[in-house]
């Protein structure tokens, strides 16, 4: 996420994600034990970088993508890459919990609901085109143990308008 934020941040040069993702790897995460899995994700943002902001905008409407704070756009765009792009690397329940976590340790005070929202729509569509099967659960109208992301629910368009993080947020 913090490469995702800096390579933003920085006018999103495609050629300068993999020396970004090596520099914050050295200084934050030196001797980590998966450092391909940081780079392909890095990596696939940036690559599929329009496809993931018209999903973006698809399923946040009411926020053009330029008015979402440079954090809660980082950990959606990774959220998204995860769902829709990584050949199913991450379950689709944890790339939504982990985003929805990230956006509450990093973002303002309605990130993980404005995040939980975009990335659940993604993932309801998933299911509904038939991209990714339910759990058996689910699919059987079981209830299960619920994860955090699923306990939130999705903001309505109005909350939305109201919650959604500002480009104004100081804490973005």
């Amino acid at each position: 996420m913090q490469s995702l934020f800096q390579w933003d941040f920085n006018g999103r040069q495609p050629n300068r994600i993999a020396e970004i993702t090596a520099a914050n790897l050295k200084e934050f995460a030196p001797g980590i034990d998966e450092p391909t899995f940081v780079f392909d994700v890095t990596n696939g943002v940036a690559e599929h970088i329009e496809a993931i902001d018209a999903l973006i905008q698809k399923w946040a409407p009411h926020w053009p993508i330029d008015q979402i704070t440079n954090v809660d756009r980082s950990v959606i765009r990774l959220g998204v890459y995860e769902l829709k792009f990584s050949g199913g690397q991450v379950p689709p329940k944890v790339a939504i919990n982990e985003s929805i976590e990230l956006a509450k340790t990093f973002g303002g005070d309605a990130s993980g609901r404005f995040v939980n929202g975009v990335l659940g729509a993604i993932y309801k569509d998933m299911i509904e085109r038939g991209e990714v099967e339910e759990t058996s659960a689910e699919a059987k109208g079981e209830p299960e143990r619920k994860t955090e992301a699923q306990e939130e629910e999705r903001p309505s368009d109005e909350a939305e308008s109201d919650d959604a993080p500002s480009a104004d947020d100081p804490t973005a």
